[in-house]
Order: C-alpha cells, then structure tokens, then sequence
C-alpha cells in the first residue's frame, strides 16, 4: 500500500476543514446583514447584539441612575422590550442572597402523586397551603370555597379553562371573545390546534351573535393597563378573568376579586417566569375536575420541583409583609415601577411626539393609600403623523415592540415592556427623548 502524502495528513486536512466552514458561515452572515433579513427576526434569539446584562451589572433604578450623561449609549445594540420578560425583579431576588434556595433531594419528587385525596392531585399540598396566605396577605382574591387547580403558567391552565367550559356535545365550536386591545397571544392559543370545542371569536365589543360564548376579561388589561369588566351584554356568556397583573405593584387593591374561574401566575406576581407555574381559583367542581382532566391529558400533571420552589418564593414574600421591620417585596416592587412610570410619563409630556394612558388614582387597600395603576406594559402611541410606531422605533431607534395590529388595535400603538433590567429601560428612555425630535 503507498504511502499517503504529507500535505494530506489529517492535522493538514482537518486544519482545511475548519478554515472553509468558518469562511462559509461568516459569508452567510454577512449576507444576511446586506440583504436586511435580520429585522425580521422576531424570535428571542437573534444574531444580532441586544443589550443584556448579568446579575452584577444590573443597575439600581431610581432617578439618579437615569443620568443619561452616565449610559454607554451603543449605537449596534437593540433593545428588545417585545416580550415581558420580568427581570426587574431580579435585583430583589438578588439582595435577599440564600432565603429561597432551596436542596430537592435526588429521591423526592419520583411519584406522579402529590395528594391523592386532593381533587387537583398533582397540586403540592406546600403550594396550596401558600396560595391561600399570599391572596389572603394582599387581599386580591377569594379562596374560600374555591378548587386550586395548578398548571404549567397560566397559559396551559386558560387552555385548561377553554376545554373545561366548551360544550362537549354536536353544537359545535363556541366562540371565544375578549375586548381590544386584547392579550395578543389569546386568539394564537385559542386557535392553535384548531379544536373543534372552541374558537377565536374577535372583540367582545364588537361580538352579535347569538347563543353562548366565552369571554376573557383580563383585569388588569394586557397590553393597556386598565381594570377591566365583561362587555358583552348577553346572560349566556362564560368568563374567565385572567388577573396575572392583580398585584398591588401594579394597580390598587380595592377588593378581593370573586369570580367563577380566575387564572394567576407566578411569572407576573413575583417575577419567576421560568419556574412556569400557574394557578386557577375555580367556583366550580366540574368546572375544576374538567380542567384537571385537561391537565392529565396534556402533561400528566405539573412539575413537583417547580411547585416547590414557588411555594417557597410565596412564603418569603409572605413573611416579608408581614414582617414590619423590612422592606417587602411589594414595596420595592411598587418602587421599581413608580419610578419607571413617573419617567416615561414625565418624557411624554415634554416632548409631546408621544403618548401613554391617564390613570384614575384609587385607594389601594393594601398599601392603605391613594395611587394610580403602573402597569407591567406601557400602551406607547406615536404621534405627528406618524401611522406605524413598531416599524418606526425598530427601524429608526432600534427598540424592538409589539404592534398594536397584534392586540387587534392600531399599528400607532406599540405594546412596550416595563420589566426588563435597568440598564435596558434607561437606554430604551435616552433613545426616545435624546434624539426623537430629531427623527421627526
């Protein structure tokens, strides 16, 4: 057999190898970037630089870190506020060091069963025991009476309601409605597997037909903030009222919220979104065991491990409002967002080429005073002329929103997250008030 030539030894052709692919894909990338595709990117993950920062680089938020004279502004960077992604909180989370860290042994969790005599049998009995204390801490809602049902976020459980309240029968799929600007994720769920028990039936304010229906009242409203009511004037309508944003860092608490099925979710309470936990008060026991039955079907019940560590997260935030020598979490939390709103309201009105909503004040029977909803969204018109405000600020400042034509509203309207880090929301301010007078 002859022997192989030196130039072909494996080190020289793996060497080749590596220089033609990296060669390849630095080609493909800079194609993208001529031809403009990465603007359409929309998904979470982009090629492109978008500010983040770690745990220690996270700012401390008050009017002092808005200096705009101290931010490194990047003129790459894009600031995605498209998604409510709640890491405000993790500062809190933060300081408070080693309360909610918590050792799951490696033998703990291994059966399906957390409480066999509990008709929500994947339900930790830990969890349940620390749903009804916070609820009955901040007076939000009524658990007296009521079924927990526990899910994976509260998206898995409102699919759990849909399926739960349908019609089982040959009447065919009933229409579900909700009021513009509705949660833009609504009619995707509703949709999605095109069941034939339910579905999207558009805005409730605009809704006619005849025969039952289901109605989504989400209270406060995602995107615009608002306290919501039903507003379809019929008796044969089935609510389901979505209060994810029923927190007092958000709006008032004027009383505790006693409806047939309400849907929470640890995402928007407390902030810990990828721990993906919800949970349903529900009247009902059919309606309940019908959701559970859901749940069954869909996952085999809800992690053990997740429920733990949001049992956990609830107790500290319970023992922290009780404590009257700290600060509590929903103190610091109305904090963060008070002075978010104030700046961003205080920007409006100087410079007039944008708007968000008024609010009415009310009393908030938690903090026992008189302010108005800071919601986890800012409902951002572009005036003057201008007809497509995500079109405008992604391409002309780089800040990445959702569309109005999404909640079934205006393309003036961009939804804007109020949860990012410090450092995002301070730059995403520079870059609306630095420079747009400017661009117009």
């Amino acid at each position: 057999m002859g022997q192989i030539p030196r130039f072909l030894s494996w080190r020289n052709m793996l060497v080749l190898s590596l220089a033609i692919n990296f060669s390849l894909i630095l080609k493909i990338l800079k194609g993208d970037r001529e031809r403009g595709d990465s603007w359409d990117r929309t998904a979470y993950v982009s090629i492109w630089p978008v500010v983040s920062t770690t745990a220690s680089e996270s700012s401390s938020l008050s009017s002092a870190s808005c200096n705009y004279s101290k931010i490194e502004e990047d003129d790459d960077r894009i600031i995605n506020l498209k998604f409510g992604d709640p890491t405000v909180y993790e500062r809190y989370w933060q300081e408070n060091g080693e309360v909610t860290t918590m050792v799951i042994p490696g033998w703990q969790s291994l059966s399906y069963f957390s409480d066999e005599n509990n008709l929500c049998w994947f339900l930790e009995p830990e969890l349940a025991k620390e749903i009804v204390r916070v609820h009955k801490v901040v007076g939000n809602a009524v658990t007296q009476d009521r079924f927990i049902v526990v899910g994976t976020g509260s998206t898995q459980l409102y699919q759990a309601a849909l399926y739960a309240l349908s019609p089982h029968d040959d009447s065919g799929p009933i229409n579900v409605v909700s009021a513009a600007p509705y949660y833009s994720t609504y009619p995707l769920i509703t949709d999605c597997l095109k069941s034939g028990l339910y579905r999207w039936g558009g805005d409730a304010k605009t809704y006619k037909e005849d025969g039952p229906y289901i109605e989504l009242v989400t209270s406060p409203n995602n995107p615009d903030g608002f306290l919501r009511e039903s507003v379809v004037n019929s008796t044969e309508g089935i609510l389901i009222h979505d209060l994810a944003y029923y927190w007092p860092q958000y709006t008032p608490i004027t009383s505790p919220a006693d409806h047939d099925v309400m849907l929470f979710t640890a995402s928007k309470s407390t902030g810990h979104a990828g721990i993906r936990i919800g949970w349903a008060l529900v009247k009902d026991r059919e309606t309940a065991r019908k959701m559970i039955e859901y749940i069954e079907l869909n996952t085999i019940g809800v992690s053990k491990d997740s429920q733990l560590r949001v049992a956990k997260v609830l107790k500290v935030v319970s023992d922290s409002c009780e404590n009257v020598t700290g600060k509590s979490f929903f103190d610091h939390s109305y904090d963060a967002m008070y002075e978010r709103w104030k700046l961003l309201k205080q920007e409006a009105k100087d410079t007039k080429r944008f708007s968000v909503p008024d609010f009415v004040s009310q009393r908030c029977n938690f903090f026992g005073r008189v302010f108005e909803p800071q919601p986890a969204f800012a409902w951002f018109k572009c005036e003057e002329g201008i007809v497509d405000c995500e079109k405008f600020l992604r391409e002309e400042k780089k800040i990445l929103t959702k569309s109005g034509k999404y909640f079934g509203d205006e393309l003036s309207n961009v939804r804007i997250s109020m949860l990012d880090r410090d450092t995002n929301f301070n730059i995403f301010l520079h870059r609306i008030t630095s420079s747009f007078n400017s661009t117009l």
